[in-house]
């Protein structure tokens, strides 16, 4: 609970809130002279908010030589803690991190059960827009980058018309603390969530991982979901 009132109090500023906004959308390193330019803020000032979110571990920072001499660059990148507020708290971590071990436990019949749950999630969360019908392809991208937005992946969806296909990262994995420990099976859940989402969009895609997190070292994971030539 003491951390939880560290996090809300260092993220009750509005220019604090959106730095780190900033960061997770973008999914980069940064450095004060970038955030001072982005806010329109005193390089002093930006530098105190990137402390001050390094303070409740939100960010972490490290040094970089710069090739050109004199003091090495401060770089700042997004930590990798999970930051979670909860009042009062509710650890459904640790309940996802159960359950999914039983399945994995249960063998091939627990993980397709996982996967069909990731699927039905993914349907859910694009059924709750009251309309997806009749929609053109601008229009599904929106709800898309919408629905994204709102599960924290922050992702751009963009169509490559020559393709027939939407192209999209992940810069911002929503199941990254429980695939830590598996991350097979919940990359594949969480394929099977995304596909679900396109399903309810479109007739019928074929979406393809391009780069994952876990297994290319990568900062984000990408798809692209080919589509039907009547989308």
């Amino acid at each position: 609970m003491e951390q939880t009132l560290k996090v809300t109090n260092v993220l009750s500023d509005p220019t604090r809130y959106h730095i780190y906004q900033y960061m997770i959308e973008h999914h980069k390193v940064v450095n004060v002279s970038e955030i001072a330019k982005q806010f329109k803020i005193h390089p002093n000032v930006a530098r105190l908010h990137l402390s001050k979110l390094e303070d409740v571990s939100m960010i972490v920072s490290y040094s970089e030589k710069t090739g050109r001499g004199g003091r090495p660059s401060r770089l700042y990148r997004l930590s990798d803690k999970v930051i979670e507020l909860n009042f009062p708290h509710r650890d459904y971590k640790l309940l996802s991190s159960i359950v999914i071990e039983s399945l994995a436990e249960m063998g091939e019949t627990g993980k397709q059960a996982l996967y069909a749950t990731g699927e039905k999630y993914g349907r859910q969360i694009i059924n709750n827009y009251q309309q997806v019908n009749n929609l053109t392809i601008n229009d599904k991208i929106r709800i898309l980058e919408d629905a994204s937005t709102m599960l924290g992946m922050y992702s751009n969806f963009i169509y490559v018309e020559e393709e027939n296909c939407v192209k999209f990262d992940v810069n911002n994995c929503p199941f990254k603390e429980i695939a830590t420990n598996n991350p097979e099976m919940i990359c594949k859940m969480h394929h099977a969530f995304l596909k679900g989402m396109f399903e309810v969009l479109f007739e019928s895609i074929d979406l393809i991982e391009e780069n994952n997190i876990f297994v290319n070292g990568c900062e984000n994971c990408s798809y692209r979901a080919n589509l039907q030539a009547n989308n």
